[in-house]
Order: C-alpha cells, then sequence, then structure tokens
C-alpha cells in the first residue's frame, strides 16, 4: 500500500519565466523532495510580466519557447500533469491545467511554498498557509526598511519567511531585518539526480554565471552594495597565472573588450547559453568540472549574509569540490575539506593546492556534504516542520 499522502502543496516561482537549467533544477528539487517526504506536490505559476526569452536576451509575450524548454523535464519526472503557467501577454491563456482546476487547487491546498519571491495572485491567496522562501537576501529587506509598502505588503501575505542567508538577524549580519523573523534554509538536492562520474585531471575547475547584472544595486546607510559578479571575479582575475597547471574556466557572456582580459590572465571561457538550455548539458557540464571555482556578490558577503549557491550544492552533490567567496556560510556548513571558503587569494591558491593533493578524498567529502546539509528531503522536511506542516 502506497504511504499516505501529507496533503497537497503547491509550488510557485519563476520556473517557466526563466525557462533555463539552472532553475529548472532548483524548483524540480522542491517538487521532488516534496513527493519523497509524502506530500503531494503541484507547480503553479502566474506572473504580471512578460516571459524571458533566453535565446532574445530579452522579454516577450510569446510562452511557447519556454514552455517547450520546461515542460519536457516535468514529464520526465512524473509532474507532466501537475503544473499550470501563466504569464502577462495577449489572450492571457493558461498553460497546463486549466484556470478552474489551478483556483480549485489552490482552495484544496495544505500550503503554497513561494520560492524565489514570486508576486502572489488571487489564486495564490486561497491557499491556507503561505510560506515564502527567499533566495538572495538583503535587497527586499533594505526596501522594507527604507519604507517601501509595496514590498513589506510582499512578507506580510505570508505565514512564515524562510531565507537562504543563514545568518539573518545574527550580531555579526548586515541586514536590516526588522520586524520580520527570517528562518534559515538553504537549497534543497535531489542527490540521486547527480550521479557522480570519474574525475578527469585535464578539467577545468569552472562555474556558469552572468559576468554583469545590471539595475539590481541598492544604496543603503550612505553606500552601494553591488548585485553584479564582474567586480568579485576581477579582484581575483590572477588566479589561472598563479596556477598555471591548473584549468579555469567562466561559462558566462562577455563583450571583446572582457574577454580579451580575461584570456590574458589565463581564463578560459565557453558559452553559458548552450550549456544552460538544456538539462543534460547543464548536469553534464558540473559532473564533468575538477570542481567549481565562484565568486559570491557584493549583497551577499559584505553583510554577511550566509548565503550559499544552489548551483554550489548541485557541484558538491555531484562529487566536485567547491571553493567559493565567504558570505558566513562557513558558520553553518563544515569547510576545509570538499568545500572552501575564501576571503583572499592565498586563501584560493591554499584551496587549490589541498584539492589538488587529494582530490579523490576532497570529491567524497563533497558528496558528503550535500548528502547532509543540501539532501531534499532533509532540508525541505526541516522546513516543512518549522512552518507548522
Amino acid at each position: 500500500m502506497p504511504p499516505r499522502l501529507k496533503g497537497k502543496i503547491i509550488v510557485t516561482g519563476m520556473l517557466f519565466w526563466y525557462p533555463l537549467a539552472g532553475m529548472t533544477y532548483q524548483f524540480l528539487h522542491y517538487l521532488e523532495g516534496l513527493r519523497r517526504l509524502g506530500y503531494d506536490p503541484y507547480y503553479v505559476e502566474e506572473s504580471d510580466w512578460y516571459i524571458y526569452d533566453p535565446k532574445m536576451n530579452d522579454l516577450s509575450t510569446d510562452a511557447s519557447g519556454n514552455i517547450g524548454a520546461v515542460l519536457p523535464v516535468l514529464q520526465a519526472h512524473g509532474f507532466g500533469d501537475r503544473w499550470a503557467f501563466r504569464g502577462n501577454y495577449p489572450n492571457g491563456e493558461w498553460y497546463g491545467m486549466s484556470e478552474s482546476k489551478v483556483e480549485a487547487l489552490c482552495r484544496e491546498a495544505d500550503a503554497l511554498l513561494n520560492v524565489t519571491g514570486q508576486e502572489l495572485r488571487g489564486e495564490h491567496m486561497l491557499c491556507k498557509q503561505r510560506i515564502y522562501v527567499e533566495t538572495d537576501p538583503f535587497a527586499l529587506q533594505v526596501k522594507v526598511a527604507k519604507g517601501d509598502i509595496d514590498s513589506a505588503s510582499v512578507l506580510d501575505a505570508h505565514h512564515t519567511l524562510f531565507s537562504f542567508g543563514e545568518n539573518l538577524g545574527a550580531p555579526d549580519c548586515h541586514v536590516p531585518v526588522g520586524k520580520y523573523k527570517w528562518l534559515p534554509t538553504r537549497q534543497p538536492v535531489v542527490i540521486d539526480f547527480w550521479p557522480v562520474l570519474p574525475p578527469n585531471a585535464k578539467s577545468a575547475f569552472n562555474t556558469i554565471t552572468t559576468w554583469r547584472n545590471r539595475g539590481k544595486d541598492t544604496e543603503f546607510e550612505g553606500d552601494i552594495w553591488y548585485w553584479t559578479k564582474d567586480r568579485e571575479f576581477l579582484k581575483f582575475i590572477e588566479i589561472p597565472q598563479k596556477r598555471p597547471q591548473i584549468g579555469f574556466e567562466l561559462a558566462t557572456a562577455v563583450d571583446d573588450e572582457i574577454k580579451s582580459l580575461l584570456k590574458r590572465h589565463g581564463w578560459l571561457l565557453t558559452d553559458a547559453l548552450s550549456i544552460s538550455a538544456q538539462v543534460p548539458h547543464y548536469r553534464q557540464y558540473i559532473q564533468n568540472s575538477r570542481g567549481e571555482f565562484t565568486v559570491a556578490r557584493d549583497q551577499y558577503t559584505r553583510p554577511n549574509t550566509g548565503w550559499f549557491s544552489d548551483r554550489s550544492a548541485c557541484y558538491l552533490a555531484a562529487g566536485r569540490p567547491v571553493i567559493t567567496q565567504e558570505t558566513g556560510f562557513s558558520k553553518f556548513l563544515p569547510t576545509g575539506k570538499g568545500l572552501f571558503a575564501f576571503t583572499t587569494t592565498d586563501d584560493i591558491l591554499t584551496a587549490v593546492d589541498l584539492i589538488e593533493s587529494d582530490y579523490l578524498g576532497n570529491s567524497q567529502a563533497a558528496r558528503e556534504i550535500a548528502a547532509e546539509y543540501f539532501g531534499a528531503e532533509k532540508v525541505i522536511g526541516s522546513l516543512m516542520e518549522r512552518a507548522g506542516l
């Protein structure tokens, strides 16, 4: 006899709006984790925006390409009849479940899990319990602290607030939480989605990233807090030259000037869109890496948020060591083998040398960290329990 379902849970977010593999895996981990815990999960997304078309690198009113990219993945994992999407486009039609089914589902659901802070629509408000899962701390809290009514209303529409910023509210965290109680959580990962492949000594430490983000820098207490990653990578641009026997690669899109600059300093470059456009390519890129070397945005590092990347969690699950910029996460996750936090160039070089001196040991440690600290059933189980579900 199959286990008794614990209740219907709706997950909402940006799965169809931003149909690249990293986002797809993020929501697939939630859906599958909920199912393995005995819940009855669905995905429902309704957006006020035009959809984002990665091929155009711009907004569009045509959602068909996004549906075509995401739906096969949902179908392959048994969620082919458990989804609905409507965006801001002519006619406003629903894809997947009909509007009447979505409304009925929202009335029946035990909870709505709002991952990435999607705006709530009328049908979402029918859900008995609304849970906010913030993946990007700092900016929203600052808006609320500065008196932004719309931002505060977003939080007030939820019953329980969680954040990937695990250090929010601590004395050493410079994020203005105000009256709100933020509970710590982190990205769940379904470990068996990431089988470990044999290591290749010729493969590079790499990451998949957006080089330059615009429009999300935040002014707070007379200072600018930056969202973009290029500022952080440029601080450590000489790393490939300091370990020339090791490959360092960025999967990203840059202009010719930046491409020339990176190549002069020994960086390998590859196209991010060709990797992220399809789930198998994205997974293979991570599995075939030597490990991940990456930075974190200023909005995560300087306030000491305790944030950790969902992509880095996938590298760990694939048995690939991770070297990433300190955000305060080392208070909550073990570092020194399999996972390394850095603030200086010397920290990075020491981490590379330790990994190369015992690659298999660091690979095993990475996988163990993923299972213990990011395993979907553990992470989601803890979240649901603290939300009273």
